[in-house]
């Protein structure tokens, strides 16, 4: 038997309980991977909660998680690595465990640490998505609403080492970390489309809206096309023509290698905010519910 992070009805934090489960067995092109480390997304909460019951409905018990990182102790038929192989990916059945099961795993450089690479998967999958959905473009002007998130920043740095001009929303004290990282960083609140005005001069060419702050009206003011703004997390997003990006996975894991190699080689940061036991898992929701935290939760089974 192996542990796990279950719950078994929608529900607050404390839904989620430490549990006895089977270890999954591997199919054709998975692993299973004795985890080192599980990323905590704002996703696992929605779905927690029963706010994506509609798009992503519970078979109960379910075990939470989208990213982990570990060692293969067992390879299906064709995967692509061995057991022993220390890798990454995306998990299928849940990463809030002793074991998970990978699809599309990569090889994790020895430099780069359990928690970035558990931290790297979906957040990094989901910048680089909506990168190539905007069509955004070196020597144009991205405005990121929520730069300093996990989603936010690295948008920020994957635009900047491509020769686009950023400029970031975010909170008073991440506009030094932000700036640091390759956009202009300016306040958000009240103001906040007056102050990228005056810190893009020239216009701002396409909008990410990774924050959900009720920032599409402006932004679309901003670009004059609500073709060109984009959010991954405001639900309202149709009512102002916008689209609203949403998917978690890239076929067999192809986006993950131009995320690894930058991240090992010191060139794409993923700042780690805490770390947490598995068996305060329901500790980690609390606190990214109530926003305390700057930068990636992780648990460390």
């Amino acid at each position: 038997m192996s542990r796990a992070i279950t719950f078994s009805e929608y529900g607050a934090p404390e839904v989620l309980q430490l549990s006895e489960v089977t270890p999954p067995e591997p199919g054709p092109g998975q692993v299973r991977i004795r985890v080192r480390a599980a990323s905590v997304n704002p996703l696992d909460m929605k779905i927690r909660s029963g706010l994506m019951a509609g798009t992503v409905p519970a078979h109960f018990p379910v075990i939470p998680g989208l990213d982990a990182a570990g060692v293969v102790d067992s390879a299906g038929e064709g995967a692509a690595v061995a057991v022993g192989d220390e890798v990454l990916g995306a998990t299928v059945g849940g990463s809030y465990g002793e074991h998970a099961l990978l699809d599309g795993a990569v090889a994790k450089p020895e430099g780069l640490s359990w928690e970035v690479a558990a931290s790297l998967v979906t957040v990094g999958r989901t910048a680089l998505r909506v990168l190539g959905q905007l069509g955004v473009q070196p020597g144009q002007t991205l405005l990121v609403h929520g730069a300093a998130g996990s989603v936010g920043f690295l948008a920020v740095q994957l635009a900047a080492a491509r020769g686009i001009t950023v400029v970031g929303t975010v909170g008073e004290y991440d506009i030094e970390r932000v700036t640091a990282f390759g956009a202009t960083a300016v306040r958000y609140g009240d103001g906040w489309a007056e102050r990228v005005k005056a810190a893009a001069p020239g216009g701002v060419d396409f909008v990410l809206d990774a924050s959900g702050a009720g920032v599409l009206a402006d932004s679309v003011g901003l670009t004059g096309d609500p073709g060109k703004v984009i959010t991954i997390a405001d639900l309202s997003a149709a009512q102002h023509g916008v689209r609203f990006s949403a998917g978690t996975a890239d076929q067999g894991g192809q986006l993950l290698p131009e995320l690894v190699q930058p991240a090992a080689a010191g060139k794409l940061a993923v700042p780690i905010w805490r770390t947490y036991p598995l068996t305060e898992a329901a500790r980690a929701h609390a606190d990214l519910e109530a926003h305390r935290n700057h930068g990636k939760a992780v648990l460390l089974p």
